[in-house]
């Protein structure tokens, strides 16, 4: 049976990537800690357990790493999605620290393997976890089960008590008892707002009523706007958020990564009523797939279609969901419930525009269109081989930026300056970094780099 009744070194509210590696570093200098998962155990890791890899700077070759990604590469990189959004001084320091993250993570139990062919081209910029995320979840439990770390489910926790900027205490309700778990500091990394729908249409309006949560549906902002309640400083804007476009068949919440379509760059997407609205080769998809979800969600149902044929539909990772098909584009429209006819005249207007070329999917292939408006920049090849193929998309929310405010050794802001004892790691301030915008795999970045400074700078407070 577990002492509730302790005076802990360290409080960590949250049980995922971040809780974790907040959880480890503390407990390997010594702290005595316990971690407040509010998931069941079967649910453990929040957003963690539905990722695949981790962006990682690295000056050569590093595990399964090939070539070299620099400071300023991946720097520019982060500037291009947030078009500036991003707090340099902390987006650097995550960047730079990245690099000592992955032999890190190996020593945990994490053990990786080379980006399979179709994940975006991601070879060289990101390390994918062997087993996925599910895997670097669990290889992190049972590392902190080593370490003597107590992790208590189904926790959820409902108030911090701070006084004067100083942390004491959490309230949390555990199979129904309301119980006081007291420490002498904390770590909250209990991730964003997205999974409380009422939240996300005060933020976004009555549309936010048909985005379909991808992440844990246990994610719902209830320590962060208590925290918000009690003075801390906040940062970021609550419309904003990694929103990506995944297959309209998905369950309402916890899809996972599995329910993204990769099929964008190479395909034509049109709207309910059958015309295109913005550039589909824009950029590789990398860095350009998280700007979707925000699209489809400015778009009448919140709802998009996209159009392709079989020259195309082995040149991205396979579906969850094997896709709408039909042997005319008037067939296929019918199917997917939008005008034959019309969209029978944009595919006719989108393959009269298309340029000769090479198509070359891996890369920036230069393969555009002309006279044609929104224009696709790459990857414009004409939609002539039947079968034809459709897949309709919703915006799939995976979390929200509006966050804590935190410093360069993860430590709380409020009115009156840096709390005391209160650290942050992970979604929950991931807005001082991600403005806007995504990058694959830099959420798995922050969530790490943080959690592990915050684990340091907790332990060292308390011992």
């Amino acid at each position: 049976m577990t002492k509730l009744n302790a005076l802990w070194d360290l409080v960590v509210v949250g049980g995922g990537n971040a809780a974790l590696c907040a959880a480890i570093e503390a407990a390997e200098l010594g702290a005595s800690v316990v971690i407040l998962e509010g998931a069941p155990r079967d649910y453990r890791g929040g957003n963690s357990r539905h990722t695949r890899n981790f962006r990682c700077m690295h000056q050569g070759p590093l595990s399964v790493l090939t070539d070299i990604y620099e400071e300023e590469e991946y720097f520019d990189d982060l500037l291009r999605v947030t078009k500036g959004e991003t707090d340099e001084h902390l987006a650097r320091l995550a960047i730079r620290t990245s690099e000592s993250c992955l032999p890190w993570m190996e020593k945990q139990g994490v053990r990786f393997q080379p980006s399979l062919s179709g994940t975006l081209s991601l070879s060289r910029t990101n390390a994918f976890f062997l087993g996925g995320g599910k895997a670097l979840v669990n290889a992190y439990y049972n590392r902190a089960a080593d370490l003597g770390v107590t992790v208590i489910y189904e926790a959820q926790v409902t108030h911090v008590d701070i006084q004067d900027s100083v942390f004491s205490g959490v309230t949390c309700d555990i199979a129904g008892v309301t119980q006081l778990i007291e420490g002498k500091s904390v770590v909250l990394a209990s991730g964003g707002f997205q999974a409380d729908l009422e939240w996300l249409a005060r933020a976004w309006g009555p549309a936010a009523k048909n985005f379909l949560i991808r992440g844990t549906p246990y994610n719902r902002g209830v320590v962060l706007k208590d925290m918000i309640d009690q003075g801390a400083e906040t940062v970021g804007d609550p419309t904003q958020c990694h929103a990506v476009a995944i297959d309209g068949r998905a369950p309402k919440y916890d899809g996972g990564i599995v329910t993204r379509l990769d099929c964008v760059p190479f395909s034509i997407v049109v709207n309910r009523d059958g015309q295109r609205f913005y550039d589909e080769g824009e950029d590789v998809w990398p860095k350009r797939y998280a700007i979707w979800g925000r699209l489809v969600a400015a778009q009448p149902d919140q709802v998009a279609y996209s159009i392709i044929d079989t020259k195309s539909i082995d040149a991205f990772m396979p579906s969850v969901f094997p896709p709408i098909q039909a042997d005319t584009i008037e067939g296929l429209g019918q199917k997917l419930g939008i005008s034959g006819t019309v969209l029978k005249s944009t595919v006719e207007a989108f393959n009269a525009a298309c340029q000769e070329g090479m198509f070359h999917g891996n890369e920036l292939d230069g393969l555009t269109t002309k006279g044609l408006t929104p224009s696709k920049t790459n990857w414009a090849r004409p939609i002539t081989q039947a079968p034809f193929y459709g897949y309709e998309l919703r915006p799939g929310v995976t979390f929200t930026y509006l966050g804590l405010k935190v410093d360069e050794t993860a430590r709380v802001t409020g009115a009156g300056g840096r709390m005391k004892n209160v650290w942050a790691a992970g979604e929950i301030m991931a807005g001082s970094i991600l403005g806007q915008g995504y990058l694959a795999g830099f959420g798995m970045t922050i969530g790490t780099v943080f959690g592990r400074i915050a684990g340091k700078e907790a332990a060292a407070h308390v011992l």
